[in-house]
């Protein structure tokens, strides 16, 4: 049979506790016989010697080992599907004429076109009620069937292909970070449970069109907090998630930055744990870096700064390093970073250590703003500056685009920086 002959039925096949034979200890062997395990399979591998692979499944008792060349139809009985790989075309040729003979089929691994099966290029998208799986057969040309399976599953980790599960089954929850406010770096998983998403609860720091895109019967429940604004208390938020995931519906909590980072994600986690609702934990992208580095400020740099802490604006800063060879990243800290500046000082950090904010990290609308703890809050005041910002203390903002700039350069479409 030639490739070109080829039309195949594409199948899945049930293979748990139904008895396989391998025929031949290689590696291609061993990496087909771990497929077959991951689905339940029974495994016999026929073969004189087994690759160290191989031969781990066979002393911890996974697999069956016939210590022996094949040696005829006898060796398939009771098999549903045998895969050979033995290398050598003859004993090949002679295990696919027994398969066909004996009504079972037959993958070989070295010419795919002499057996009554193939193995298609495969790939999967894992999903929180159950895997999405693509094959792909192209004629005998197992390269191109691959490259098509990689485009296929990078179109379905994308974001925009439907992935919600249209059976009733029990709901679950996925706290995602979100990253810093720029769609494209998003993470590939959480792209994936958006798309998997029957409501997503999210927050006002997200990539709004992202959520566009979103199919129109997915429901957003918008409970974003403002300075000084909490509309929907973490208390309701949390049982807006938890009651939302018992009604049976896929919740993705969807969150500025990562959920860990001063994003009371742990809060929510365990909020669901208590309710036994299934919950998987997504890292974003923390705008505690991400968000200085867009503004070419690292938070570390070799001879600058060695560590770095981050807090929240809110609270007292006791005990904190005082060497500005330590960054500080504060969060949240605009509306207190008059007194957050003067605090700093008090505790010992000198006056002239440079300060940088940054607004609207990853956006067209991102500015930064430099100056001293002396003085970063009058020429905060001066420009402007906002909310959502991170505010940066130490020698690595001297690193920091346009720092020793005399003017501000004012430019819409790309990020500007204030310093006078």
């Amino acid at each position: 049979m030639t490739a070109e002959a080829w039309s195949p039925v594409l199948l899945g096949l049930r293979l748990r506790g139904r008895r396989v034979v391998a025929v031949g200890g290689g590696a291609v062997t061993a990496r087909r016989v771990t497929d077959l395990l991951a689905e339940g399979a029974l495994v016999e591998v026929v073969a004189p010697e087994l690759c160290p692979g191989l031969a781990a499944l066979a002393e911890a008792g996974q697999i069956r080992w016939t210590a022996r060349r094949y040696a005829g139809s006898a060796d398939l009985e009771g098999a549903w599907l045998v895969h050979t790989a033995t290398g050598h075309p003859t004993t090949d040729d002679l295990v696919a004429a027994d398969a066909e003979r004996t009504r079972t089929f037959c993958v070989t691994a070295g010419d795919g076109s002499r057996g009554s099966a193939q193995v298609p290029a495969r790939g999967e998208v894992p999903t929180p009620t159950g895997t999405v799986r693509v094959a792909v057969h192209a004629g005998g040309d197992p390269r191109r069937a691959a490259a098509v399976r990689n485009g296929l599953v990078d179109q379905l980790t994308s974001g925009v292909v439907d992935l919600r599960d249209h059976r009733p089954r029990g709901g679950w929850v996925a706290l995602v970070g979100a990253g810093p406010g720029a769609e494209q770096l998003l993470t590939r998983r959480a792209s994936t449970l958006l798309a998997a998403a029957d409501v997503v609860v999210t927050d006002r720091l997200v990539p709004q069109a992202m959520l566009a895109r979103l199919p129109g019967s997915t429901r957003v429940i918008d409970v974003g907090k403002r300075p000084q604004h909490h509309p929907v208390p973490q208390e309701e938020i949390n049982q807006i998630i938890v009651e939302e995931a018992l009604r049976g519906h896929g919740v993705v909590r969807l969150k500025g930055g990562d959920p860990y980072v001063l994003g009371r994600g742990g809060e929510e986690r365990a909020a669901c744990e208590a309710a036994d609702v299934p919950v998987e934990v997504v890292p974003g992208i923390t705008s505690a870096v991400s968000v200085p580095a867009a503004a070419g400020i690292p938070v570390t740099h070799r001879g600058l700064a060695r560590g770095f802490t981050v807090v929240t604006g809110h609270e007292e800063l006791p005990g904190l390093p005082t060497g500005t060879d330590h960054t500080l990243v504060v969060l949240m800290g605009v509306a207190g970073l008059r007194e957050t500046a003067a605090r700093l000082v008090a505790a010992g950090r000198p006056a002239d250590c440079p300060v940088g904010i940054v607004e609207n990290g990853w956006t067209p609308q991102q500015r930064t703003t430099l100056g001293t703890l002396a003085d970063i809050a009058d020429r905060a005041e001066r420009v402007g500056v906002a909310s959502p910002a991170v505010v940066v203390v130490g020698d690595v903002v001297t690193l920091a685009h346009g720092w020793g700039a005399e003017v501000s350069v004012v430019a819409p479409a790309a990020p500007s920086v204030a310093v006078a």
